[in-house]
């Protein structure tokens, strides 16, 4: 990779926690952002787990692109494995990401690993809005990451219906 460059699909949009060049609306093509992650640390704990975004297989993701600088790489990486493979329920990989004008660039992203006890899979709305409205971890309870990660869609004019379905239900709880 000449540019390094990060895609973040969701908590990474409104709280990067890392030093950045550039942030560009981007397109990870392969891959869905999905709310099928059970949360032992960051939104829940391992006797009650919250939910947390994933990238899953399929589709494609509108997020974001965070250009780094090559002197800041190796500890945006570094931080970024501390903070994403936490538990190991996601992987590492290099993903294809469209920016603007149809500019092409590789970006490290972290997918969802299916085989990882953590993941959740398909959940209905009802499961989902009752496992994030009774959750919370060391970042927080899950309704606040559910919350502003839809602000943060909303602002960049991202429309996610599930993820809105969820976020209604919790709400009106």
């Amino acid at each position: 990779m000449d540019e390094f460059w990060v895609f973040g699909y969701g908590s990474l949009m409104w709280n990067p926690g890392f030093v950045f060049e550039e942030r560009l609306a981007a397109r990870a093509f392969g891959f869905h952002r999905s709310l099928c992650v059970r949360s032992y640390v960051h939104r829940g704990t391992p006797d009650h787990p919250g939910l947390v975004l994933g990238l899953d297989r399929g589709g494609s993701c509108r997020g974001v692109a965070f250009r780094v600088s090559e002197e800041n790489r190796e500890d945006v990486l570094d931080y970024l494995r501390r903070r994403e493979l936490v538990t190991n329920v996601y992987l590492e990989k290099i993903l294809p990401v469209s920016l603007g004008a149809g500019r092409q660039v590789r970006a490290v992203g972290y997918i969802v690993d299916r085989r990882h006890v953590q993941y959740a899979g398909s959940l209905s709305v009802e499961e989902a809005a009752e496992t994030v409205r009774a959750s919370a971890g060391q970042s927080g309870p899950n309704d606040a990451y559910l919350f502003n990660t839809l602000a943060h869609l909303k602002e960049m004019g991202i429309r996610d219906l599930w993820l809105e379905s969820v976020g209604a239900a919790v709400a009106a709880a």
